[in-house]
């Protein structure tokens, strides 16, 4: 491992915060190795870890309920072109966001509110003018919507992931594409063991998502929840016929709140929509529960749930195929990231309520920070 200048460091996760706290930690001039296996080819068949940013579409945007988060997604988003110009991949698209729903709903007044406050452009559109503006919904009576054009629209996780892993190794990080299977620390430090060589470091950061407490051999008191989202394939008119659409969140009930992503190539050519929310959470336990449930596949009834909510919002939708798309997603009691240190060596940065994507950039630089000794007190374990 390169020494560098500054302390060893190996951070274990290779996800959206693994990478990006690499990308921050070797630009301060530390030797940091980034551990983590590529992407599995056939989830079914796979027998390793598994991660949740196997995909082309997440809503990013500003507001957020929380005033936490609405930092975190403004100083990511600040970022974004930097990271761009660092690695040479784009991974975002400033379509906007549509914040929609029942006009006498508290949770779509409180997007007024909070954009206001923080600054953040937002354009009001209620019944008709909602009808007029967006042609795509389904249906808009008493229905109020409030557009964020600017610093918002959908990213790439997966692009994302490979733009800090590149800018990470072009600032001297190295980069290794196995799992870590062991952590063993001592007063002298720590050693990180993958399958084919050992790691000896000064600090480590466990950015391992769901897999973060089996690989430590402790509960930090966050659960693991197994979500389905779902994918339709459109013909090339029905994807030309809704360019324009923008991310939507859909604002109701738990269970009736679905985010939806505009027409997105994949890597197999086609233009897919992705439709996502929170129906059923189902308890991942274990590292067996993990890897079952991506080797599942995901949910059928949840799907056909989704496919029925995204045929009540969009107008006359005709797609050609629906596939299931398996995640995971870690939740705690606060509300806020697990980020600081769990052991004299060892610091954590994970379980971000399925809200990490848009902003893992700034978390990441807090779970560098964290590991460096600079400690947010509410974040820690």
């Amino acid at each position: 491992m390169n020494t560098g200048t500054g302390i060893k460091i190996a951070v274990v996760g290779r996800g959206l915060i693994g990478s990006a706290a690499a990308r921050h930690l070797s630009k301060m001039g530390h030797a940091v190795a980034l551990i983590g296996p590529d992407e599995p080819e056939d989830f079914s068949r796979h027998t390793g870890v598994f991660g949740s940013h196997y995909d082309e579409g997440r809503i990013t945007r500003r507001f957020d309920p929380e005033p936490f988060w609405v930092q975190m997604n403004g100083a990511a988003i600040s970022r974004y072109d930097e990271i761009s110009a660092e690695s040479g991949v784009e991974f975002y698209r400033e379509a906007g966001v549509l914040h929609v729903g029942d006009a006498e709903n508290p949770n779509v007044a409180l997007v007024a509110k909070v954009t206001a406050e923080n600054g953040i452009l937002c354009e009001a559109y209620r019944d008709a003018e909602l009808a007029e503006r967006f042609p795509f919904l389904k249906s808009t009576a008493a229905m109020q919507g409030y557009f964020e054009p600017h610093d918002a629209g959908y990213i790439s996780p997966r692009r994302l992931v490979r733009a800090q892993t590149i800018a990470a190794q072009r600032a001297g990080a190295r980069i290794i594409a196995e799992p870590a299977i062991g952590i063993s620390e001592s007063h002298f430090g720590v050693t990180v063991r993958t399958n084919s060589t050992s790691i000896d470091v000064d600090h480590v950061l466990v950015a391992a998502g769901g897999h973060t407490q089996s690989l430590l051999g402790q509960s930090l008191g966050i659960k693991v929840y197994g979500r389905t989202a779902a994918l339709f394939r459109l013909s090339i008119t029905e994807a030309q016929r809704l360019a324009e659409m923008p991310s939507m969140r859909c604002i109701g009930p738990k269970g009736n709140n679905p985010y939806i992503l505009p027409p997105i190539s994949y890597p197999d050519g086609q233009s897919w929509l992705k439709l996502g929310g929170d129906p059923v959470d189902i308890p991942l336990e274990s590292e067996a529960d993990i890897k079952n449930w991506f080797r599942s596949g995901g949910s059928d009834q949840v799907a056909d749930l989704l496919e029925t909510q995204i045929l009540d919002r969009i107008h006359d939708l005709e797609f050609e195929e629906r596939r299931m798309v398996p995640c995971m997603t870690t939740f705690g009691n606060t509300g806020l990231p697990c980020i600081g240190p769990v052991s004299e060596r060892v610091t954590v940065a994970f379980c971000c309520y399925g809200k990490s994507a848009k902003c893992s950039d700034e978390l990441g630089r807090l779970g560098a920070m964290a590991l460096l000794g600079e400690v947010t007190a509410e974040l820690t374990p």
